[in-house]
């Protein structure tokens, strides 16, 4: 409503908008002198009337029309969204002012970071350099120390060395003494042993002699009276023959019983382990020897000269059980014919299954 107060004068040729929707009012016809008397007063007082009484009319004219107070509401709102957007700008001022400000004391507090920064910074760097000076005086006083360690030690090495060297050569010199001393001592010794073996040389020789025929007179007697003493004996034996024949007699009697006793005892221990120490059934199937030859001779006769037969003859069995059978007394014959050592066999079943009758057979 600003063209109302003459605000926004409208463009000429053209009339204001009407209000309310109406039709808007013929614009009035044109007046030279008019226009030229108003533009006169323009330019003297600088105030449009006709401004004013255009706006008077619409006003009156927007009381007579039935949508006023529907135009005055909607100037209300124009109103006041002008002032909302006046407020929101207002407010986005004060947002950037204070974004301003964040921004400043942003800038306040990295500067003074950036300082603390600095001075610490500067702060370790003059501790590091009096951390470093202190380092070097006590370098300089270690190796300062050191050297005059050194230099003690040296010393101490020197004296020490001459020391050694004088009790060295004290010690050579004793030495020395001391070995021309027992070198005088030994040859003094020596010379005094020699004379005394060259004295006492004669009187061994003289000893050693007499010694030696002693001994030799001593053996010579003891040889002849062992030698009349046994002669005696031995011709006293032969004289009686009576003593000859008994101790003879002696002699082989005792031979007799120890051999006698010898084998004695080893064939009554072989007959109780043959009669006492195994089965009947071993003792029945056992290797021929000299009682069963002189009480059974052609028994043991065709024993000895028959050859094996097929140990299951007449023994009705199961292929499987008579194969396993014939392999056992296949083995049985080949260790009794190598001399080896028998398997031991267990054979388990009912009477009359032959059991026996293969054992008889398989360990003749």
């Amino acid at each position: 409503m600003s063209w109302l107060f003459g605000y926004s004068r409208p463009t000429s040729g053209q009339a204001p908008p009407s209000v309310g929707g109406g039709p808007s009012p013929p614009p009035p016809p044109p007046n030279q002198k008019e226009e030229k008397g108003a533009a006169d007063t323009m330019s003297s007082y600088h105030f449009d009337s006709a401004a004013l009484e255009r706006a008077a009319k619409a006003a009156k004219e927007l009381e007579r029309s039935k949508y006023a107070k529907e135009a005055f509401d909607l100037a209300n709102k124009h109103e006041q969204s002008l002032q909302m957007e006046y407020q929101s700008k207002l407010k986005e001022y004060e947002l950037g002012m204070e974004q301003i400000k964040i921004q400043q004391y942003r800038a306040q507090q990295e500067e003074r970071r950036k300082t603390l920064e600095e001075e610490a910074k500067i702060q370790k760097q003059r501790a590091d350099y009096q951390d470093m000076l202190a380092r070097k005086r006590q370098e300089d006083q270690l190796a300062l120390q050191a050297r005059m360690q050194e230099e003690t030690l040296k010393k101490q090495e020197d004296s020490v060395k001459k020391q050694e060297a004088m009790r060295r050569s004290t010690i050579e010199y004793e030495a020395e003494l001391r070995h021309k001393n027992e070198m005088k001592q030994i040859e003094a010794k020596i010379r005094g042993e020699a004379q005394v073996e060259r004295e006492n040389r004669e009187l061994r020789l003289e000893r050693a002699r007499v010694e030696a025929k002693e001994h030799r007179q001593t053996i010579l007697e003891s040889i002849s009276t062992a030698g009349a003493v046994i002669g005696s004996g031995f011709n006293a034996f032969i004289s009686e023959r009576e003593k000859v024949a008994t101790a003879v007699a002696s002699l082989t009697l005792l031979a007799g019983g120890v051999y006698g006793a010898k084998y004695g005892i080893g064939t009554a221990a072989r007959l109780v382990e043959a009669r006492i120490g195994k089965p009947s059934l071993v003792r029945d199937t056992s290797r021929l020897n000299v009682v069963d030859a002189f009480r059974h001779p052609i028994t043991t006769i065709k024993r000895y000269f028959a050859r094996p037969a097929d140990p299951l003859t007449g023994i009705i069995l199961e292929p499987s059980l008579e194969a396993n059978l014939r392999k056992i007394a296949i083995a049985t014959r080949h260790t009794k014919a190598n001399k080896g050592f028998y398997r031991n066999v267990l054979m388990a079943g009912p009477p009359g299954t032959g059991k026996t009758m293969f054992a008889k057979v398989s360990f003749p």
